[in-house]
């Protein structure tokens, strides 16, 4: 494992994950540099309520954000990013929190910030890994990955993977009042911004594990907005270029 020095702080969205914050929070505060900022999607199973629990259990290292407002995880994303960024650390990460990322490899990506503006865990590099998954959602998978690259022209090898780690400085050069995704295309969409403004990549392998707890976020319209934002992004890229006369 790599060691990492840098100050970082995870945001975890959630959503009807009572099962799995426990376990999740637990290994992460291993970390003494790592903190981490629950955002909270009004869950009806009380993961709010534990998130506090939590937050009490670890004061000044989990904080909890719960928000009231549309759910989405893209929304959900927005709201914590932008709290996170009044916090004074180096490294801001993106992580799920249905135990699919291991919190053992977060280190490895908080070291590659140390030469990239953003750092990916990828699943499609050598090294990375999926675990528990059908032939036919990895296929979904790798198909939408080439889709993405191949309309965007972007070099990531993983823009669907949610486990990130962004230098600070960077991540508040992104516009994120000009996100459109409610739901997992933010994902996508922020990638994509990151691009455009030039910013550095690295791909870090890791090991993808099917959650073992809980209910997949994934359905139809998931897939229905994948399919059309990569269009939806670049037309917007063309909208925003300035007329020569």
């Amino acid at each position: 494992m790599a060691q990492a020095n840098r100050t970082a702080l995870v945001i975890v969205p959630t959503f009807n994950e009572r099962d799995n914050l426990p376990v999740l929070a637990a290994a992460l505060m291993v970390y003494p540099e790592i903190s981490m900022l629950v955002v909270d999607d009004s869950s009806p199973d009380g993961t709010g309520a534990l998130a506090d629990k939590l937050a009490r259990t670890y004061p000044g290292r989990i904080e909890v954000l719960h928000r009231t407002t549309r759910r989405g995880l893209g929304r959900s994303y927005v709201d914590g990013i932008r709290s996170a960024l009044n916090r004074p650390v180096d490294v801001i990460c993106q992580m799920d929190s249905d135990l699919s990322h291991d919190p053992r490899q977060l280190r490895d990506l908080i070291a590659a910030s140390e030469n990239a503006d953003v750092v990916i865990g990828s699943r499609y590099i050598p090294g990375g890994a999926i675990v528990n998954w059908p032939l036919q959602r990895r296929l979904l998978s790798r198909f939408a990955n080439s889709y993405i690259r191949l309309v965007t022209r972007m070099s990531a090898r993983d823009c669907t993977s949610g486990y990130r780690c962004w230098r600070r400085e960077a991540l508040a050069s992104i516009p994120l009042d000009q996100t459109g995704s409610g739901g997992y295309s933010f994902l996508v969409e922020m990638i994509f911004a990151a691009s455009v403004a030039g910013l550095r990549f690295a791909e870090v392998p890791i090991t993808f594990v099917e959650r073992r707890l809980g209910v997949s976020k994934l359905s139809n319209a998931v897939l229905i907005e994948s399919a059309i934002t990569p269009w939806r992004l670049i037309a917007s890229r063309k909208s925003a270029r300035p007329t020569v006369r």
